[in-house]
This record gives structure tokens, sequence and C-alpha cells, in this order.
């Protein structure tokens, strides 16, 4: 089995950095998983205090030079508050992961070259301004208690203030883009002081005097994947018509206080009222023993990209009326299961949070846990098979998702309780992470044939591209779109699932859809066996 390669770029280093989606949200966009604005009113560009242009290592040996330009920036108000759930539930896991918490930050490449009007630096720099002016979350930063802890964190927005941006210069447009990744990689690989810097840390490419690329990394605390995108939509926007329209509705600030007032707690503990009940159905834990030594680093990531998986997911979505992130989620929770020896599944999927209207435009952080419980027997058939069980699936989503919106200081009360209750920590330790913004419709046309699904899947392409040596959690499920393939990584503690069991879920999680989309579906007797051997034949 190969060694995984360990993705990281030295600083100034110009290296590559795979993009795992292009979002339909934001098609310019490139991801490392919308009165209007008053051009006159964003404050110009202010040279940073730097004694002249600092040459960087480039592509191929070239020189790229770089310096540093200061944007001002002023928005309507400042403020106090406590942190959103959503800020609350990342922050906990940002705890937990520290010191490396770097790899919550949310890194994204816009490129201007490729349409629309020539952006010049200027253009670039009053557009970033006025993206910090739009959005308060860029304003605002975490507020710890006296005793640094933690636990009562809040938040505090700035109504004024400045922002460093890397300014590199490249040769031309190929020299360009390696440039802009190999920012994105370099600014995306530290963690965040969470209370000093600004939640933003941002780049800008030009050959000449047009710039080429726009580079944002995000703390997690103020956005997360969705408010990413909208970020990059509107940047985009700013840069290429001066406005981004109508400012968005709600504010982090706003949400926070609504959360945290009486409606928003009687909210909070009906959910945890769902939580507290699927606790009590499913086993304590999905991966309750290691099953051999750990490796180093501790936590690898296995990637398998499948054009046949892609297509039997819709095919098999559209078969039985469900979502196609449902088809994925309930082969993941089967696989796990039947792994594991568990009757019934507990998975936690990652919940969005943006159905009300006031949220599709804000950014924040607004996904939180949701708790997916699922009873294999839940299909009511004597030798149920894998699609037997979809519909009672699609119900537990859609419960999983409602519950969604919580307070993670009571959700760990919840935990400790129980916790005290059965004498062992109750938390699945098994996480799902549908990180498309959309799901693309099943072609038109007949589904595919059996033997169509065959030769697609000479196309799969699986490795083991990075390694990590903390993550808090033993079981992170990743979906996001390549072209026509489903990108599927899983991160596992190696103490719980070897590397080749990473391997083994993720072909097999292939192997059971495309199975049932060819009109075989697995009989859940026999998944454990299917997991046994899931790509083994491949090389």
């Amino acid at each position: 089995m190969a060694e995984p390669v360990v993705v990281a770029a030295e600083g100034g280093a110009v290296a590559g950095v795979h993009a795992d989606a292009v979002t339909a949200a934001a098609p310019d966009a490139v991801t490392v998983g919308a009165p209007d604005a008053v051009l006159a009113a964003v404050p110009a560009a202010v040279p940073a205090a730097v004694p002249a242009a600092v040459p960087a290592s480039g592509p191929a040996g070239r020189t790229v030079t770089e310096e540093t330009v200061t944007v001002a920036f002023g928005g309507d108000r400042d403020g106090r508050a406590p942190l959103t759930w959503g800020q609350r539930a990342i922050w906990h896991a940002i705890r937990r992961t520290a010191p490396n918490d770097h790899y919550f930050n949310i890194g994204r490449v816009l490129p201007l070259a490729d349409r629309g009007r020539p952006a010049t630096v200027a253009d670039a720099v009053r557009a970033l301004g006025a993206l910090m002016e739009r959005h308060e979350a860029l304003r605002t930063r975490l507020e710890l208690p006296a005793d640094g802890q933690g636990a009562d964190a809040g938040q505090r927005l700035a109504a004024t203030g400045r922002l460093p941006v890397t300014l590199a210069h490249a040769q031309d447009p190929a020299d360009a883009e390696r440039t802009a990744h190999a920012l994105l990689d370099r600014l995306s690989a530290t963690r965040f002081a969470y209370t000093s810097e600004w939640p933003v840390r941002a780049a800008l490419v030009a050959v000449g005097d047009r710039v080429t690329h726009a580079v944002l990394v995000l703390c997690h605390l103020a956005a997360d994947g969705h408010g990413a995108e909208v970020l990059v939509r509107d940047l985009r926007l700013l840069v290429r018509r001066g406005s981004a329209g109508r400012p968005p509705a709600a504010t982090p600030l706003d949400l926070a206080r609504e959360q945290h007032g009486d409606a928003g707690r009687r909210r909070g503990a009906a959910a945890l009222a769902h939580w507290e009940a699927g606790y009590r159905a499913a086993p304590a834990t999905m991966f309750p023993e290691p099953v051999a030594a750990p490796r180093t680093p501790r936590f690898w990531t296995g990637r398998i990209v499948s054009p046949a998986l892609a297509r039997a997911v819709a095919a098999v979505a559209t078969a039985h009326r469900v979502s196609g992130s449902t088809v994925l989620l309930t082969a993941a929770a089967v696989l796990v299961a039947a792994g594991q020896g568990h009757r019934t599944a507990a998975v936690m999927p990652i919940v969005g949070n943006r159905t009300a209207a006031g949220h599709r435009d804000l950014v924040t952080t607004l996904s939180q846990d949701g708790l997916f419980v699922l009873d294999l027997a839940a299909a009511g058939t004597p030798e149920p098979s894998f699609t037997d069980l979809l519909p009672a699936a699609y119900r537990s989503a859609l419960r999983s998702y409602r519950a969604a919106v919580y307070d993670p200081v009571e959700w760990d009360a919840l935990g400790e309780r129980l916790r005290t209750e059965r004498g062992a920590e109750v938390h699945p330790y098994c996480c799902f992470n549908d990180m498309r913004l959309v799901e693309r419709p099943a072609p038109p046309g007949p589904a595919p044939t059996a033997g169509e699904l065959v030769e697609l899947g000479g196309r799969t392409v699986f490795g083991f591209p990075a390694t990590q040596e903390r993550v808090a959690c033993r079981y992170c499920l990743h979906i996001t779109e390549e072209g026509d393939a489903l990108a599927v990584s899983l991160t596992a503690d190696t103490a719980y699932l070897p590397p080749e069991t990473i391997r083994a879920h993720l072909y097999g999680i292939e192997e059971l859809v495309v199975t049932a989309a060819a009109g075989r579906s697995p009989l859940l007797a026999g998944v454990r066996e299917l997991l046994e051997t899931a790509g083994k034949a491949r090389t």
C-alpha cells in the first residue's frame, strides 16, 4: 500500500493545492470539503510599513515578488455578543484539535482574469474593503474570559480596522495560477490568532497592473462552507460591478442574541430531546475498541474519485425518491454498523442550517452536527437489502436536520449526564459531511446499465493524500465533486480503522451503491462480507 503524501507548503514556496470541488454557487471559485454598495465610500488601500517588495520562491525556479498593502475599512457599528451556537460548536472542535486546528481553515481561490472586465489592483483592494464592510463576520474576533479557558467565550465586532493583504507579482498567467494556489496553501497552513487576528487572510496575484486571482482563507468561527461561497460571490461582484446588491438580512450578533433568548432556548431544548432519544437507541459509540497500533501520524485520509459512484447515486436516489445525500449517508452507516457488528448505526451529519430565508446569505458558522440513527431492521422485510432501508433512512435524516440547532454547552451537559448513567462515554465518533452546496440532478434519459457502470468503474482512482496527528473523531467522511465524479474522503483514526480498512470502507460505499444501481441491491446480511472484500481486486 502506498504511503500517504503529507500536503504542506513552506512559507513562500510554490506548491500545487488540489481543488476538491468547483462549486455550483460560485463557479469561478476553486476550493482547498448571495442598498447597493457605494464604491466612493470604500477606503483606498494604504501601503503597509514594509521596506520593499519581498522576493519569494516561485514556480519552476522563477521569482515572484510580494509586498503587503493594508486595506482600511469602516462598518456601521460595533458591539459584543455571546457566540452563536454554530460558533460554539466549532470553537469546541477547535479547542479539542489544537494545536492542529488549522485543519478547520477554509480556503478559496477566485480567478479574476477569465472573463469580465480586467481588474486593477486598485479595483481589487477597494472590493476587499467593501467586503469587510458588508459582512460583519469578517470584522469580528473572539473574546475570551479573564481565565482564558474559553468556556464562556464571546465575540467582539469592530466598526473600523485595517486588513493586511499580500500582493504577489507574477510574470505570466500560468505563473499567476501556480502562485495563487501556493498562497492558498501557505495562508491555510497556520492556525488563526483568534482573539487578535481578523478572521480572514487575503492575497491578490497580479500580472502587471491586472489582478488575476484573489485568495481568501477564512477562520471557521467566521464562516462555514456556504458562507465562504457567499463571500466569493460577493467579492467577484464587487470587483466587476462595484456592488454586491442589498446587504444581508441578518447578522451574526443579532443571531447570537436571538439564540440565547427564550425562543432560542426552547428550540434548543426540543432538539436535544431528539439527541437524547437517539443516544438511548444506539450504541454508546460506533468504534468502541482499538484494533491496531496507531500509525504515525495517527490520522490518515483516504480518497476515492469515482464517476461510477456519481451516476449510481443519482440513479438510486431517483428510483427511490430520496436525495443523493441520503443514499451516501445510508451506505456509510450500513457499512460502519456491519463492520462493527452493531444492529443500529449512529452517524453525525454536518447540517448547514440554511433553510430560513434570512440565513441564506449570512456569513457566519451556522453548521452544526445532527444525529442520524438507523436501525438496520427498520426495513421490516425478512431479508432486507440496502435499498429497502432508504425510506426509513430518509425519514431519519430529516429528523436529524430538524434537530441540528442547539446550544453546544447544553449538548455537552447531556453527554455528561448520559456518560454518568451508562458508565461510558456516549458519542458516535462517526461523522458525515456532504460538502456539495447543491446536488446535480440525474442526467436525462434512462438509468445507467450494469455494463455502463462497470465501464465507468474502470476510471475510479484511490489514494491516501494526507495525514495528520490529531483529529477529534474516529471516522470523518467528506463528499465533494470532481468533474463528473464524486470524490469521497475518509479521515480516520488508524487505531480504530487501519489504512486497509479505510480503503475498504471507501470502495465498499462505491460497490454498495453501484451494485444497487445495477438492479442487484446487496442484502444487509452480506454487507460485512462485502466490506471484507471491497476493493481487493483493484490495483
